[in-house]
């Protein structure tokens, strides 16, 4: 009988204790806010209290977010010892006094660091602190670490994340680990036991479409990214198209629920970039639509695939956990116009069956439908619908 030092195995049950918390996060699309898309450097200890206060009283936190995440320049320095400290005139209480008022909420807290030797924004970056910096992160009660791509000349990406994610699990409090890669180095191919979710492109910004030297996209344009990358996807491992630009003003109310319903539809994390303390009812409605956020946080976890594409007509549909379908009727064009989705597009013994269907953006049920469905979609627009267990005629 083989034998095994005491030490050898309380070093493997610990490793095995770790990594099965860390395996047990974001079993569906994490939920939350994040301050880059709106207030990108301007970031501070009062600004973090009001956005978790205004999470609460929303609605959001009662729809299912919890994640509220800073992310670059709220780090200014490193100790003699290492540690990263933070800026004391924007935080002058500390990170840790702040994460524990965000937990009073009911909410979790999240940071941000990088994978190069400086942020994105030029503060101390974690290449080579890893260790360190998950242990301050674990000390001071954080739940999720945004991992960003700066400053990373003669870097190798797999080695870098997996040395932060080794440092989390050693650190031993479980902590949502967000690779943001930029999709770069194909991450959704081996990030799946590194991370819970990865970058698939570079950065959103608010526009429908659009792009800017490539390294700044509008929605529209990171979408058509997604296709293909629906295997990788699953629960506790998501693909990233970034964060949401719903309520910060660039877009029409109409893009933003297309917006809102393909990173539903995606299992994209759905991650608020607005500012929550000042949205509009419209802005509310979208970002607290139930029955949009179920798609997402459907527990079966499958990803939603692009089904047709006529041009500027599409129809994307994502299967569900008790059977049903969601299926997305979106145009492209700068006009009105019909689009049609047939059973058959989704599995070709659908073809003479019949669904139920509810809109749900309009919260309404249209009725049975045999064959197909057809409806006049606005510019830039989707119509979100689910599709009921099928029965036959």
């Amino acid at each position: 009988m083989m034998k095994y030092s005491f030490a050898l195995v309380i070093t493997l049950c610990m490793g095995l204790g770790h990594a099965q918390k860390f395996d047990g996060l974001a079993q569906t699309p994490p939920m939350g806010w994040n301050s880059w898309n709106k207030f990108n450097c301007d970031v501070s200890e009062k600004l973090i209290k009001e956005i978790a206060d205004a999470m609460v009283a929303s609605g959001m936190k009662d729809a299912g977010y919890q994640y509220i995440v800073i992310d670059d320049c709220w780090q200014i320095d490193r100790d003699g010892n290492g540690k990263i400290v933070a800026d004391p005139e924007r935080f002058p209480s500390g990170i840790k006094a702040l994460v524990d008022y965000v937990h009073g909420k009911g909410l979790k807290f999240g940071i941000y660091s990088c994978a190069g030797t400086k942020t994105c924004q030029e503060r101390p970056g974690s290449h080579g602190m890893e260790r360190i910096d998950a242990k301050t992160y674990a000390e001071w009660g954080v739940d999720y670490l945004k991992y960003d791509w700066c400053f990373t000349e003669g870097i190798e990406p797999i080695a870098a994340y997996t040395a932060m994610s080794e440092a989390i699990k050693e650190a031993g409090r479980p902590m949502i680990f967000s690779i943001c890669e930029w999709g770069l180095s194909k991450p959704w191919t081996w990030a799946r036991d590194v991370g819970h979710l990865w970058r698939t492109t570079y950065d959103i910004r608010d526009w429908y479409d659009g792009e800017i030297n490539g390294n700044f996209l509008g929605w529209s344009i990171i979408l058509d990214k997604q296709v293909g990358l629906e295997k990788y996807s699953g629960p506790g491992h998501w693909n990233d198209p970034d964060m949401l630009e719903v309520g910060n003003g660039r877009q029409t109310n109409t893009e933003y629920k297309a917006h809102f319903s393909f990173w539903a539809l995606l299992n994209a994390p759905l991650i608020a970039g607005n500012d929550l303390r000042n949205m509009d009812a419209n802005t509310i409605e979208i970002l607290t639509n139930t029955e949009v956020i179920a798609i997402n946080q459907d527990q079966l976890g499958q990803q939603g695939y692009k089904i047709f594409d006529y041009g500027d007509s599409e129809v994307w549909c994502k299967n569900l956990y008790n059977g049903d379908y969601c299926i997305i009727l979106f145009n492209r064009a700068s006009s009105r116009q019909q689009v049609a989705v047939q059973w058959e597009m989704i599995a070709p013994e659908l073809a003479a069956d019949s669904f139920a269907l509810r809109d749900l953006w309009k919260h309404e049920d249209l009725g049975d439908f045999k064959y197909g469905f057809n409806a006049e979609i606005p510019s830039h627009g989707a119509k979100m619908i689910r599709l009921k267990k099928r029965y036959k005629h």
